[in-house]
């Protein structure tokens, strides 16, 4: 598929270093969406949580492998999810020019390219704790899964929930040796915070969902999606105040958990459902929302010790 020169390549590309790589390295690069970090934050920020969490030290080493494996994991998803939905991307107008729908980049050269960023992601888990990498492998079902839920129900936001936020798991295993309430509940926000977050994503698409015949929780709950993210995050802060209680974190966590849950707050008053760039603008502002977390567990845990 030609392009005009200067036209993007994609609708909400954020290219960056990405735009200055070679044609064929670029679209690889988009591929993974390494030129919209913002996924890779979102499936990062659990990870970190849970390690921040755990009842000992937070150990840096932890940190790093987290980062390198989100960066990993993140382009894997995204290229097994673009191989699934190359027809459906096609047909919508922010998707229609990504590389695989696009022609750009073949189906061998994707799934070269997945098994790749797979490879680094397993490097990862070899220098996890044996129980950490076992609760990592389970989460790899959800991965294959999750492309075909849009096909099947209303809600894939929540089956990407239960997917994108098993580094909550996973870190607080790394960091503590084995999994217990805390971990859980912590999992419970992510959940219901990626219900919130993403809804507000799928907005952006929802007219062409209705054409194309895939469904959303923006397209299920639709005028009252203001409503139901309210919920998702009253549901995500009373969780992180239930697993920072249950994991005995000293008294700075709850000034500072005040910060993400207002800034939450401001979201569903200011976010316009019927404005795309509304929703891309407040989809991106989960990286603060999610470091505002971070900060408040890890004063938390280190004041605890």
């Amino acid at each position: 598929m030609s392009r005009q020169a200067g036209a993007p390549l994609v609708l909400d590309q954020q290219l960056g270093w990405v735009g200055r790589l070679p044609p064929r390295l670029r679209d690889f690069a988009l591929l993974a969406r390494w030129d919209r970090p913002i996924g890779t934050w979102l499936l990062l920020l659990p990870c970190w949580w849970g390690v921040a969490l755990a009842p000992r030290a937070p150990d840096p080493w932890l940190f790093l492998l987290f980062a390198i494996g989100a960066v990993a994991m993140r382009g894997a998803g995204c290229t097994v999810n673009d191989l699934v939905d190359r027809e459906f991307d096609r047909m919508v107008e922010r998707t229609r020019n990504r590389p695989l729908a696009a022609g750009r980049i073949g189906a061998p050269g994707a799934v070269s390219f997945f098994l790749a960023q797979s490879a680094v992601g397993l490097w990862v888990l070899s220098q996890l704790p044996v129980e950490a990498a076992a609760v990592a492998l389970a989460s790899v079902p959800f991965i294959f899964l999750y492309p075909f839920m849009k096909r099947i129900t209303w809600w894939p936001q929540a089956f990407l929930g239960i997917t994108f936020n098993w580094g909550a798991l996973v870190g607080w295993t790394a960091a503590s040796g084995s999994l217990a309430l805390p971990a859980f509940l912590l999992y419970a926000a992510g959940f219901f915070w990626t219900l919130g977050y993403d809804t507000v994503y799928a907005h952006q698409d929802k007219e062409d969902d209705i054409r194309v015949g895939v469904k959303s929780t923006a397209l299920r709950l639709g005028d009252r999606s203001r409503v139901w993210i309210a919920g998702f995050y009253v549901a995500t802060m009373v969780s992180l105040a239930a697993a920072a209680s249950t994991a005995g974190l000293a008294w700075p966590v709850w000034p500072l958990l005040l910060v993400p849950a207002g800034m939450l707050a401001w979201q569903v008053r200011t976010v316009d459902f019927d404005d795309r760039s509304s929703c891309l603008r407040h989809f991106r502002f989960h990286r603060d929302v999610g470091l505002g977390v971070l900060i408040a567990l890890l004063a938390g845990r280190l004041l605890a010790l």
